[in-house]
């Protein structure tokens, strides 16, 4: 049976502006398709931070100048982000299978994430996002009921919840695409975070950590390895201090150990090890591996990579 893997992509997969995407997607293409060749079965999920933003900023930009129409809520943004940056890469993915020989189709799926509408996350929101306000418009936002947070000589910014995830709502559909071969992307920016109420689904004003829907998605297909793609070759501790070492492979144990100790940083490689370890924790024989998208080839050799058994 061919081994099954989740692959998270952060920004430096993806760009920040639409010419920046268009290039950007045509390398990590070609990471993708290395991992098709090899015989892997591939879900493919990623970050959508700059192109949220730049979302939610225009479509609230065009609601102020034209009256009939009201901005647009985060969660349409997000579906918004995942549907924008789902075509360039199954375009680039589908293109580089073609050039090798391989016919496979690519899809991509509109994903919803549940949370929990008791989520500590909501009473202390962490993630800015969107333009630059002045004063008159911050207030009017918090008359919203947003959260609005100053950044000294800039302005003010939304800044919004970062609920975990609960449940992918699509979650069949993308099992069924990976059963039968398929290359899927789902769950983009971490999914659209919306709150179940009995039958109905309504979207939730937040983001979700995009590694730690990974860490679900790859737990809910069954998967034999999580594959997060970052900027760092290898994971350090001790950072900028003179015992700085890099990590290779490590133990569960070990990685907790880390994180009670405090080394990854709440939002920056914490959540990567958190949606490792849960992952892992799940199923014996599962694997981790962090590393940055141009050395994954290396790293599944064992040669770099940070990896956790």
């Amino acid at each position: 049976m061919k081994k099954r893997v989740v692959v998270a992509l952060g920004h430096r997969a993806l760009g920040t502006t639409l010419p920046e995407q268009k290039e950007a997607v045509k390398k990590t293409a070609k990471v993708i398709g290395d991992l098709i060749e090899k015989g892997y079965q591939v879900a493919v999920t990623h970050s959508n931070a700059p192109q949220v933003g730049m979302i939610h900023t225009a479509m609230n930009e065009f609601a102020k100048e034209h009256e009939d129409y009201t901005a647009a809520p985060m969660s349409v943004c997000s579906a918004m982000s995942q549907g924008y940056i789902g075509y360039d890469l199954q375009n680039a993915i589908r293109e580089e299978l073609m050039d090798r020989g391989i016919y496979r189709t690519v899809s991509t799926i509109l994903t919803q994430v549940i949370v929990d509408p008791y989520d500590e996350a909501f009473y202390t929101p962490t993630k800015v996002l969107g333009r630059y306000m002045d004063v008159e418009e911050a207030s009017a936002e918090r008359k919203k009921g947003n959260y609005v947070v100053e950044e000294p000589g800039k302005g003010f910014r939304r800044i919004v919840a970062a609920p975990n995830p609960v449940s992918i709502v699509e979650i069949d559909a993308i099992k069924a695409l990976l059963d039968a071969d398929q290359i899927v992307v789902a769950c983009g920016g971490g999914g659209i975070p919306v709150l179940e109420q009995d039958h109905r689904l309504k979207g939730a004003s937040a983001v979700i950590e995009k590694d730690l829907t990974a860490g679900k998605m790859a737990e809910e297909t069954d998967a034999d390895s999580l594959i997060i793609l970052t900027s760092v070759e290898k994971v350090k501790i001790n950072m900028d201090r003179p015992e700085e070492e890099e990590l290779g492979e490590i133990s569960v144990d070990q990685a907790k150990a880390y994180m009670e100790e405090g080394h990854f940083g709440k939002y920056n490689m914490y959540p990567k090890f958190r949606a490792a370890v849960e992952f892992l924790e799940k199923r014996e024989g599962r694997s981790a591996l962090i590393t940055s998208f141009d050395k994954l080839d290396e790293a599944l050799k064992g040669k770099t990579g940070t990896l956790i058994r």
